[in-house]
């Protein structure tokens, strides 16, 4: 089945206490659609600068991504600086540089218009509409992302693009600021009378839950003894969760969003373990096939003994 992600192609330069990276390929279609296309294919909608490397619109194409519709436009490509300390739920931005991603209006290829599952990613929620508008058939599954930024200074329009999607994407504190609640679960049930029929929290090294009605999944992460770069993990855990969907039986009910909760964890857990895309360039299907089926020994437990049933 068809899926689309519309949102930004960037250049990080990055600093953890695990070393430095500059002007490598970042930005959340980027993440998102490598990750995704370990399942299939992927069109993306997107805006680069005359210095984004060749090589990387390379490595984009040959992982199966549809690239119609990304421009390459007069200018610099956007670009983020961040700093990581010991910490690595937590970036510090030392600069960012919009350049050609300020002027950024996606416009969909007529074949792009007609996608069974569509990402909009963290930009602009009057851009995310703008996608909607163009959208000729109501997808399978809509799901967006959001941000802070967007969350206390365009407030009135990020919720009328709430009000038009499946799902939402978010980290929990993000979630907490969005519904003016302190409790995640509490603020979750208020964001889904909000539109969207299902929430799916980000809790970065504590995996993610799903919200959809009255039930709930927890999905952990994977436990790493090495993490370089947390970088994309967010955007890596949407695109292995929307790949999942959409190359599968194309289901979205409640298991199938359990199941890629999990397809998301997995992918996010492969992201963070070397800087930017690096580890995704030497993954495998069957890496990311054993570590799926090992999802499974985190939480199995055997029967309660009689004297608590």
């Amino acid at each position: 089945m068809s899926m689309l992600v519309v949102g930004s192609v960037a250049l990080d330069s990055l600093e953890t206490p695990f070393g430095v990276r500059e002007d490598v390929p970042g930005g959340s279609a980027t993440f998102f659609s490598t990750a995704a296309s370990f399942f299939g294919p992927v069109q993306l909608v997107g805006v680069v600068g005359e210095d984004f490397p060749a090589e990387h619109v390379s490595f984009l194409q040959e992982r199966g991504v549809d690239l119609e519709g990304l421009v390459r436009a007069p200018g610099r490509t956007f670009r983020w600086k961040g700093r990581y300390g010991f910490d690595l739920n937590e970036a510090q931005t030392l600069d960012t540089q919009l350049n050609v991603f300020g002027e950024f209006r996606p416009e969909l290829p007529a074949r792009f218009r007609r996608p069974d599952f569509l990402f909009l990613g963290n930009i602009h929620p009057e851009l995310q509409g703008r996608v909607l508008d163009q959208v000729e058939a109501r997808p399978r599954l809509v799901a967006m992302d959001t941000m802070n930024f967007w969350i206390s200074g365009q407030r009135e329009k990020l919720l009328e693009v709430l009000a038009r999607v499946d799902l939402l994407f978010i980290n929990d504190a993000e979630v907490r600021q969005l519904a003016g609640e302190h409790n995640v679960v509490k603020a979750a049930r208020k964001i889904l009378a909000m539109g969207p029929s299902r929430v799916v929290v980000k809790r970065g090294e504590y995996g993610a839950v799903l919200f959809e009605g009255d039930r709930i999944f927890a999905a952990p992460a994977w436990p790493l003894e090495e993490v370089f770069d947390p970088t994309g993990a967010g955007d890596s855990f949407a695109g292995g969760f929307m790949g999942y969907l959409a190359n599968g039986s194309g289901d979205v009910d409640h298991e199938s969003l359990r199941q890629a909760c999990v397809a998301g964890s997995t992918l996010a857990s492969f992201c963070v373990e070397r800087f930017s895309l690096d580890r995704f360039r030497e993954l495998s299907r069957e890496e990311i096939r054993h570590r799926l089926e090992a999802f499974g020994s985190l939480t199995r437990f055997r029967e309660l003994p009689a004297t608590l049933r």
